[in-house]
């Protein structure tokens, strides 16, 4: 059997897609996510910014009812990891890291991004033993204790606010003087007693022992060197694209990314290959947000409607 439309990823982008694409009239639609869907968003602690959400919500109780809605519709979860997508002709080929293979007439990629690294040293040493990504994840284990936050972006500024919460004192340190968040988080940050902005400065070194971090030494643009003594790190500075399921057998892409590895789409979420959409975390210019996300995937959703009905005639 060939799909009527494989899609990749199951966060926002991918479970709107599916949504519509089943909802609209195509009856082989199969959603492909290695674990439990609703992507990144699920370790937000707090979401503000969703339409119609007026009460604290955290990202996980958000997205709890959209896989079911999905699957009324028709939309099957295979609960597998897609290592390459190719094109043949008029078929793509989904192949999974089990190396089974299924064809489709369509395929919407929405595969997300991952938290960057910082880079500075022992980052990598001490990731998962005092080093973190996620607040929600793990800010609970420093309960009454003094952590330190890295980043200026709007993911940055929302987890401070949450561990302030939890932890006796965040040290938020921002290479710059100012912030990319919105106005009213960074109204917040700074009426908070209980985070210590420590500005135009950037982490040098995560030190710590067998059982895990100790302190993080951080140095100001002035080159002074502040030691800071905390037990947990967590870093917020950005994503990398998730594009590995376009990178082909002979190591080009199957479709047109820019330099950032960033899908290169139009505002009909259309690829530079006929039958190929791209949308949410992964695309040009994606503003990173679950509306936005939801957004694209319906969009892709109504452009790998027409495509296929078109090809099937």
């Amino acid at each position: 059997m060939i799909l009527d439309c494989a899609i990749i990823g199951g966060g926002p982008a991918g479970l709107t897609a599916g949504l519509y694409t089943t909802r609209g009239g195509l009856e082989n639609v199969t959603m492909f996510e290695r674990g439990m869907p609703g992507g990144q968003i699920t370790q937000s602690s707090e979401i503000e910014n969703y339409p119609g959400v007026t009460g604290d919500i955290t990202g996980m109780d958000l997205m709890m009812p959209w896989p079911e809605q999905c699957q009324k519709f028709g939309l099957k979860h295979d609960m597998a990891e897609v290592s390459r997508i190719s094109k043949d002709g008029d078929i793509f080929t989904v192949t999974k890291s089990d190396a089974t293979t299924i064809e489709a007439h369509s395929v919407i990629v929405c595969t997300g991004s991952s938290p960057r690294r910082a880079g500075f040293k022992g980052e990598d040493i001490f990731f998962g033993k005092g080093v973190s990504t996620c607040a929600t994840c793990d800010g609970f284990f420093y309960k009454g204790k003094e952590v330190a936050v890295i980043g200026g972006g709007d993911t940055a500024l929302e987890e401070a606010l949450y561990l302030a919460k939890i932890c006796s004192k965040v040290y938020l340190v921002h290479r710059r003087d100012s912030f990319r968040a919105a106005p009213n988080t960074v109204k917040r940050v700074k009426e908070n007693e209980k985070i210590e902005l420590i500005l135009n400065s950037v982490p040098e070194e995560v030190y710590g022992d067998a059982s895990g971090v100790n302190g993080l030494k951080v140095k100001d643009k002035d080159e002074n060197i502040r030691d800071i003594t905390v037990p947990g790190v967590f870093t917020f500075v950005g994503n990398d694209v998730n594009n590995q399921t376009l990178i082909q057998e002979d190591g080009s892409f199957l479709c047109d990314v820019n330099e950032q590895g960033q899908v290169v789409v139009t505002l009909s979420m259309k690829t530079s290959v006929p039958g190929l959409y791209a949308a949410g975390d992964m695309r040009i210019e994606a503003p990173k947000q679950v509306v936005s996300a939801a957004g694209d995937g319906a969009v892709a959703a109504l452009s790998a409607i027409s495509y296929v009905d078109e090809l099937l005639g």
